[in-house]
């Protein structure tokens, strides 16, 4: 009998052990949320400033999903490009994983994808702001297995409004993954480097 799961109900220990899923310490499989970050000006510096002042006011009280999206994430994906040509957003889009035995099938909607007719580049997990980002990876990368293109790389980003990671999944003859360093609204300059690693990857897609 096939076992459905819901992408939010997935664990980590699923994904290794029904996809072969694995992890990757090597500082060479995912340098580009390190290496040549595009610049920001100084007045998009000012404008990510501000997303996070209002960020910071609007905390004082709980904030719920659809805040973390309306407040962080879309003004952060508008600095980044993703609202540009080549780039198209989809929303609660819906995917289906199936283990490679077809003993379980992982179902779920991708809170936002942001892709590049016909490529996925980035899907985007946003949890309420009390939710840690350890909840958001599995189901990150089990929407990520659902990418139509393996052959080229896949970029995924987890946020819950006051933290931010980036994930890089591969699929070559080994399925793997890594997470970049949490960035934090709370850290001086952490939300502008999220604009660069987010432009950087807008970039990668361009070229």
């Amino acid at each position: 009998m096939v076992q459905v799961i819901q992408g939010k109900d997935i664990t980590l220990a699923q994904l290794i052990d029904d996809f072969g899923l694995q992890y990757s310490d090597d500082e060479q499989f995912f340098p580009e949320w390190q290496n040549g970050l595009p610049e920001l000006s100084d007045s998009e510096k000012q404008s990510i400033n501000q997303v996070k002042a209002e960020y910071l006011h609007l905390s004082k009280y709980q904030i719920l999903e659809p805040v973390v999206k309306m407040v962080v994430l879309s003004p952060l994906l508008r600095q980044a490009g993703f609202y540009q040509p080549p780039f198209y957003i989809a929303s609660e889009e819906e995917v289906k994983i199936i283990s490679e035995d077809e003993g379980k099938i992982i179902r779920g909607r991708i809170d936002i994808l942001a892709f590049h007719p016909p490529f996925w580049v980035t899907v985007i997990e946003a949890k309420r702001a009390e939710y840690s980002l350890v909840a958001a990876i599995p189901q990150a990368l089990a929407y990520m297995l659902g990418n139509p293109n393996p052959e080229k790389p896949m970029y995924g980003f987890v946020t819950n409004g006051n933290e931010f990671k980036f994930i890089k999944m591969v699929k070559g003859n080994i399925l793997q993954y890594a997470l970049s360093h949490v960035f934090s609204v709370d850290r001086e300059d952490d939300l502008c480097r999220v604009v660069q690693i987010l432009r950087r990857l807008a970039n990668l897609v361009r070229q």
